[in-house]
């Protein structure tokens, strides 16, 4: 596997008011971007084909790539500067780039983490399902919940207790928070049936009845969710 989607095209409004005259990509972490973070993190598992999408002050992004030099990767840019399409439709918007790869990975670029993408990789094919999920147990409004099987079963908000439950709710289930990286198999393609802007979790939800979507536990890897100006700061104390 040595190609991933950089997913980098959101608003970042949580990150305000840096995001407001910037894109999140380019908010830094201790003298680096965390887009520079996540290429140079992607090396050190030889993924240097990276797709990157952008939306967000897109033009700030293209023009950091292009003057540093993809940072070392191969860098392709999977524009969506007219339209948002989130995490779902940003997957489908950039399929030509990726369809010919038997399997990718697919992250959000405001997360740092020292997840073992080797072994990430390795349960994912020991299982083969279209997609796994990384995922931690820690404290979160949102949660997925799989069976002790590790299969995907649903979603819930804690603060506002909807739940969406495709395959209902085993005795016996976990539940995880959800930690922004994917490896997918590129039959995901084949089995899309939702356009346009969506969500890729929804896509999950509707897929997990009949097809195989699974997690991987990384707890215990060092995790940040960089989408707020105090988790910028935590940042800084987790990744020199």
């Amino acid at each position: 596997m040595n190609t991933a989607l950089l997913l980098s095209a959101g608003l970042g409004t949580r990150l305000a008011p840096f995001t407001n005259n910037h894109p999140k990509a380019l908010a830094i972490v201790n003298g680096k971007t965390l887009l520079q973070r996540n290429i140079e993190y992607l090396q050190e598992y030889e993924i240097t084909n990276v797709v990157v999408n952008v939306h967000h002050f897109s033009k700030q992004i293209i023009d950091d790539l292009k003057k540093n030099k993809g940072y070392g990767s191969n860098i392709i840019i999977s524009d969506e500067t007219n339209e948002i399409l989130e995490t779902g439709g940003g997957l489908v918007f950039a399929k030509k780039h990726l369809e010919a790869q038997p399997h990718f990975l697919m992250m959000n670029v405001d997360v740092l983490t020292t997840l073992n993408i080797d072994e990430m990789y390795a349960h994912h094919l020991d299982y083969n399902p279209l997609a796994t999920l990384a995922v931690t147990h820690r404290s979160s409004t949102r949660e997925l919940l799989f069976t002790e099987q590790l299969q995907l079963i649903g979603w819930r908000n804690r603060r506002t207790k909807e739940e969406k439950l495709p395959k209902g709710i085993p005795a016996h289930y976990q539940a995880f928070a959800f930690s922004g990286v994917h490896i997918l198999s590129n039959q995901i393609f084949n089995n899309v049936e939702l356009s346009g802007k969506f969500s890729i979790i929804d896509l999950y939800l509707d897929l997990c009845v009949s097809k195989k979507i699974i997690c991987y536990n990384h707890s215990g890897d060092t995790f940040c969710d960089v989408g707020t100006p105090e988790s910028l700061e935590k940042a800084a104390t987790l990744f020199k």
